[in-house]
């Protein structure tokens, strides 16, 4: 079903996707999320061709990509789809020329901040393409995807971003990954429920336990300020500074198999959880005479 209303002008423009509840919230006067993504390269950078992999490549992934966000008479918002120029959206970083590269992690690190703060234009597709090609610590140059939350969420955007990748040993074959494979067990089931029922009632307890102190700290309790939290109001428009963190698969492996952890996620609210109270602890002990 195609809609068709009138903005603004007396042209009908069609409209077939309309944006969800989610997608609008995250693109609206009180708030602007954006995704950034990272490609490192080993190699210096070659970004003659980068405008046919655009407009080959990329583009034909997701319509989103080639659509804007219109609002009609009712106030709901849909997804247009408009013609690309792709030279719009790349952005070519400039630094100065000659430093170390500790200078260049340091331009980096305050341009992520800086993009991560400039809202994308509303006039085209909500998505940016930056082109480092300086040297840092971990790569002879970077490419930086600023893409809007509201084109998808971070598993879908990954996904639409490593379908551009192809294989070094064979370009012909998708880009694949090893799958986690649980251990077999030997035990038998009279043991192996057993076992299961104390997991499950300590998640049931855990759970219950999680529920009541959100109930209390969203209505009677009220966080301590922290250097982690400021406690300070419209906190969110504050400028913010992007630092980043490398770790190779087999450090993940031993992250992961030292939390007991399986999906992603946990293991990064994990990680942050034991970050934050090392942050805390390290400036405690600093402020003590």
């Amino acid at each position: 079903m195609v809609l068709k209303v009138n903005i603004g002008v007396a042209e009908d423009v069609e409209m077939s996707e309309p944006v969800s509840p989610t997608g609008q919230y995250f693109n609206s006067s009180a708030l602007s999320v954006s995704v950034i993504s990272i490609l490192e390269f080993e190699n210096p950078i070659d970004d003659s061709s980068s405008l046919a992999l655009i407009n080959n490549v990329f583009l034909p992934i997701n319509p989103r990509f080639s659509s804007i966000m219109v609002e009609d008479g009712e106030g709901d918002k849909h997804w247009k789809r408009v013609e690309v120029k792709a030279e719009d959206h790349i952005k070519l970083a400039r630094f100065p020329e000659g430093l170390s590269v500790e200078s260049y992690d340091h331009y980096f690190n305050d341009y992520l901040s800086k993009i991560a703060m400039d809202p994308l234009p509303q006039t085209r597709p909500l998505w940016e393409i930056h082109i480092i090609k300086y040297p840092t610590s971990n790569a002879s140059g970077s490419l930086v995807f600023k893409l809007h939350h509201a084109l998808g969420d971070g598993f879908s955007l990954m996904g639409a971003l490593l379908s551009c990748l192809q294989r070094a040993d064979n370009p012909s074959l998708p880009l694949t990954f090893p799958n986690f494979q649980k251990p077999s067990k030997v035990d038998n089931e009279l043991k192996s429920l057993i076992n299961a029922l104390p997991k499950a009632l300590s998640g049931a307890l855990n759970t219950v336990l999680d529920f009541g102190w959100s109930i209390l700290k969203s209505s009677f309790l009220e966080d301590s300020r922290t250097p982690i939290r400021s406690g300070k109001d419209r906190v969110e428009f504050q400028p913010i500074n992007i630092m980043t963190m490398t770790f190779s698969l087999d450090k993940i492996k031993q992250i992961k198999s030292n939390l007991h952890v399986v999906s992603i996620y946990f293991l990064f609210h994990n990680f942050k959880a034991i970050l934050v109270s090392k942050y805390k602890v390290g400036v405690q002990c600093s402020s003590k005479p």
